[in-house]
């Protein structure tokens, strides 16, 4: 009996140490996955060249009345005076809260998204070559065999059974050949579709064309004031673009998704620009089509701390769902968005994704500042 005393007063007095040493270990990974996720932002940017401030090396000298191409920066363009608006919505995903007042100065912005034919012409005059048509780094992706480090992009295909929406997985698949001239892979072509939106173009690729245009991608809060076609208030509960008279009015998933579409709108992938009404502010496909990039890094919580005069957007990103991946803002809905999975053709939805990836459901339009 004389022995077990001090074995308990030891077992006693050794467990806020244990606690402490799992409390450092705990900090010690934090700080190397901040490491990491530092050093993955750079690999980013580091292969491609470029920073979202930094000039295009292959841009032409813009003239102070036009962009590139030889016209008029304003053509094809509406001008948005700014004004006050909620910026979120209560109904929405957790990530559109809290619905908070919002500023922003006046901006002229893209009448349509960018097309096929509009992005061909700036790939014509600079020689630029997107991220999709090149070769993976493989510092950013040590673990995949080298046969696989070939260009490509992320397309859609249908699985052929019942999956989980959970696991979007199931319909994405990485495409060698794919790109904006093959959306499907090497065996597809884009003509026939020149008014189509451009896809399969990452955030980096269409901060080049915004450069050479003479313009920039808008700030998530420019893009939502724009989206809500004069409305200020914030969005209610999640609703169809259908008119009254059963006639779709964005160009969004019908049917059961992911398997079957059935093209209630008249379209099965992306439709031509403007081939839906347009918004308040005479802007077509703010809803629907395909996702817009936008300037803005993502971070989940953002809202509760945005400034309420022309948010610029976080200069850090976390995604809850892959923490180790720096991801952009996306904006507006695709034609993969339905009722009863992303919903995002709602003014507040906000998507995500890494800038180094193009999607076959992802473009972009771009605005300019007074």
């Amino acid at each position: 009996m004389a022995d077990e005393r001090p074995r308990a007063n030891a077992r006693q007095y050794r467990w806020p140490w244990l606690v402490l040493a799992a409390l450092l270990l705990a900090i010690l990974l934090m700080v190397l996955w901040m490491i990491g996720a530092v050093n993955k932002v750079k690999q980013i940017k580091e292969s491609t060249g470029q920073t979202a401030a930094s000039p295009s090396p292959v841009a032409p000298t813009l003239s102070p009345n036009g962009g590139g191409g030889g016209r008029s920066w304003t053509n094809g363009m509406v001008w948005i005076a700014g004004g006050t608006f909620l910026m979120g919505s209560d109904d929405g995903q957790p990530d559109e809260r809290p619905v908070h007042e919002v500023s922003v100065e006046g901006f002229w912005i893209d009448r349509t998204e960018v097309t096929n034919e509009e992005f061909e012409k700036f790939l014509k005059v600079t020689g630029y070559v997107t991220i999709a048509e090149q070769k993976p780094d493989p510092k950013l992706y040590p673990d995949a065999p080298p046969e696989k480090l070939v260009p490509g992009s992320i397309v859609f295909r249908p699985p052929p059974g019942e999956v989980s929406l959970e696991n979007h997985y199931a319909w994405w698949e990485y495409v060698p050949g794919a790109n904006w001239r093959h959306p499907e892979g090497p065996d597809s072509t884009i003509v026939g579709r020149e008014k189509h939106p451009v896809v399969h173009v990452c955030w980096f690729d269409a901060v080049k064309y915004a450069e050479w245009a003479g313009k920039r991608l808008p700030t998530e809060a420019e893009w939502e004031f724009a989206s809500r076609g004069g409305g200020t208030r914030a969005a209610g509960a999640p609703s169809l673009p259908i008119a009254g008279n059963n006639k779709w009015l964005a160009n969004i998933w019908q049917g059961r998704f992911p398997n079957e579409n059935s093209a209630e709108d008249g379209f099965r992938g992306t439709a031509p620009v403007a081939s839906f009404p347009p918004n308040g502010y005479g802007l077509f496909d703010m809803a629907g089509n395909v996702w817009e990039w936008c300037q803005d890094w993502y971070l989940p919580n953002y809202y509760a701390q945005s400034p309420r005069k022309n948010p610029p957007g976080p200069d850090t990103s976390f995604d809850p769902n892959e923490p180790g991946v720096p991801k952009r803002v996306q904006r507006g809905g695709s034609y993969l968005c339905s009722e009863v999975y992303c919903a995002g053709y709602r003014p507040s939805a906000r998507m995500k994704a890494s800038p180094d990836t193009g999607l076959s459901h992802s473009g972009f339009r771009c605005v300019r500042s007074k």
